[in-house]
């Protein structure tokens, strides 16, 4: 039996810098007094494991982590604002809860608060989802969780074996996450660093600082060609984008293989304009990347 095993039950907090602002169910549980749950540990490989509790600040200046896995730390540096990333921690930004109006407000009933629709599918859907993976259409906010996908990361809950980190997301329109309540995510691990990866991380936001992404995307170049394109704010899960990267890997000029992301998409009547500014990018984030520095 560990401390983990004799947490009360209740809604568990890290940083709790969403828990305050959205509808909470209660009692609270604070994970900041548990040991070993923060910081970054190096194995012999030269892979990486982070804590559940590490700060977004901490993975932004780590200059070690910067050197093995550039597209981390460079959405790490970008998210929110330096109040908000001393306090968010990793698995807070993972499994954090969506940003859609019509959830946030008690006036209404949907998917996510025990309702049987998605008010914003004939509604307001100004900012949700256009590649349509779920009934609800509210996008996954989570950009360290993009970030994770393009390196293949595998993320360690309490009293389970690891699992891919898109694992802890899927198409049920009730949940924003896979955990059960009072499972605990400890880590994340990554794999061995690639050397010479070139990454890029690029935001469109509808106000230059302190805004969640209307579309966020990143990439990673290693040597031999290989690349990795992940996309967030489009789907109700983080995307990575294997028609983008087999058509950049192709040799196809890179407006053409970035502008294959809209192939998935159906937006609504009010968020077309989501289509191009994910091509567009896309194709930032493919420039940045493919750019020596």
């Amino acid at each position: 039996m560990t401390l983990l095993d004799n947490l009360p039950p209740g809604e568990l907090r890290a940083g709790g810098t969403d828990l305050m602002s959205r509808p909470g169910t209660g009692p609270y549980v604070d994970l900041g007094g548990l040991p070993d749950l923060s910081g970054v540990t190096w194995q012999p490989d030269g892979s990486a494991s982070i804590g559940a509790l590490t700060t977004i600040a901490q993975l932004a200046r780590d200059e070690r982590l910067r050197a093995a896995y550039p597209a981390l730390t460079l959405t790490a540096e970008a998210l929110a604002t330096p109040q908000i990333r001393a306090v968010a921690t990793l698995g807070g930004n993972l499994l954090q809860r969506n940003r859609c109006w019509y959830y946030r407000n008690p006036a209404f009933s949907c998917h996510q608060n025990g309702g049987d629709s998605c008010p914003a599918r004939a509604g307001l859907s100004l900012y949700s989802a256009v590649i349509d993976t779920s009934p609800c259409l509210a996008p996954h906010p989570s950009s360290m969780a993009m970030a994770l996908l393009a390196y293949d990361a595998t993320v360690e809950v309490h009293g389970r074996d690891p699992f891919v980190v898109g694992e802890l997301y899927g198409s049920d329109p009730t949940r924003d996450h896979l955990l059960d309540p009072g499972e605990i995510l400890l880590a994340v691990h990554l794999p061995p660093p690639v050397a010479g990866e070139r990454a890029a991380y690029h935001r469109a936001t509808s106000r230059s600082e302190a805004e969640w992404p209307l579309v966020e995307a990143v990439a990673r170049v290693v040597p031999g060609g290989t690349v990795a394109v992940c996309a967030g704010g489009v789907a109700r899960v983080p995307l990575r984008l294997p028609e983008v990267e087999e058509a950049v890997m192709a040799g196809e000029p890179l407006d053409t293989a970035a502008g294959r992301a809209a192939a998935r998409c159906t937006p609504t009547s009010t968020n077309g304009y989501k289509v191009a500014l994910l091509t567009a990018t896309v194709l930032e984030v493919l420039e940045q990347a493919a750019t020596p520095s």
